[in-house]
């Protein structure tokens, strides 16, 4: 099953969720065994922990609160040699069962941790008021547990395939496209070159800034990004402020190559208003991006 379902088809058949949690019941207490910590026989390759069959189940180890509505949990491994297991624009599909709620909830998140990384994966978790699974997780303290219900691939990403790409986010939608950067910048192979264009509420919504900054410093001639706060709260603010607009877009994306590729993340109004339909082309569109140009996660 992991193999099989995308980041895109879940996000396009939200009554996939409902169908998978209720298959998933029995799946979960029939695959519990197989969730706790189990030897590993030597062995030159890190063994992984996702992209199997069968829930995985893992301890919360640490909290970090980002702003009013926002937390990094961060998850341990049963193998502190464990990786991931995952590929690049990959999400987890998260199964939790709130307390008070006849079903289980399922809802996929993007780690932000290196994927490569040894002993635990980072979530970033926007809490929305009406949000079962994002209230839920907020609720979580270290030693909690958290399952795993399968793994979500995204866009078949190839090292140098394109020379330059064009990352659009809107808030949390950040989530994603940095592991694309994260990704792209980690790999001493991978020369691609990256635009990103990141708008937000407020300047505390600028999530993922430090990590953001650094990539910055050590990628100067790789790496650029903008940062558009539609209202912003301190006086005197430098970022700019406003929408992801057409005027900005046309400004920063110059480059309109077959070699060029865009990827976006961010609310349903922005992520239309860009993409477009079949009767209107989008912003992209009349920018001279083609659809096979655009990739939503």
């Amino acid at each position: 099953m992991a193999s099989r379902l995308s980041w895109q088809s879940l996000r396009a058949r939200p009554a996939l969720f409902s169908t998978i949690a209720v298959a998933g019941i029995g799946a979960y207490y029939g695959t519990r065994s197989f969730l706790l910590p189990t030897g590993h026989a030597e062995s030159p390759e890190s063994p992984k922990v996702f992209g199997g069959f069968g829930f995985t189940t893992l301890r919360l180890q640490d909290v970090k609160v980002v702003n009013h509505n926002t937390k990094r949990l961060v998850f341990d491994f049963p193998d502190e040699h464990a990786t991931s297991g995952l590929t690049l624009t990959s999400a987890l599909l998260t199964y939790s069962w709130p307390k008070g709620q006849w079903f289980p909830v399922l809802r996929p998140y993007t780690p932000i941790s290196d994927l490569n990384q040894t002993g635990s994966v980072e979530l970033m978790v926007k809490h929305y008021p009406n949000g079962k699974a994002s209230t839920h997780l907020h609720s979580l303290e270290p030693g909690d547990m958290l399952t795993f219900a399968a793994t979500l691939k995204g866009f078949p990403w190839t090292p140098n395939k394109y020379s330059q790409v064009y990352l659009i986010a809107g808030g949390a939608g950040i989530t994603p496209i940095y592991q694309l950067i994260q990704g792209i910048l980690n790999n001493p192979n991978d020369q691609t070159k990256i635009n990103l264009v990141f708008g937000v509420n407020t300047e505390q919504d600028l999530l993922l800034h430090d990590e953001l900054e650094q990539y910055k410093k050590r990628f100067p001639s790789r790496f650029n990004y903008i940062y558009t706060v539609s209202h912003p709260k301190e006086e005197g603010s430098s970022w700019r402020k406003g929408y992801v607009t057409e005027e900005l877009l046309r400004d920063v994306m110059r480059g309109r190559d077959k070699d060029t590729h865009v990827f976006l993340c961010g609310p349903p109004g922005m992520e239309d208003a860009l993409v477009g339909s079949r009767k209107s082309p989008g912003v992209l569109g009349r920018l001279g991006f083609s659809k096979d140009q655009i990739y939503k996660f």
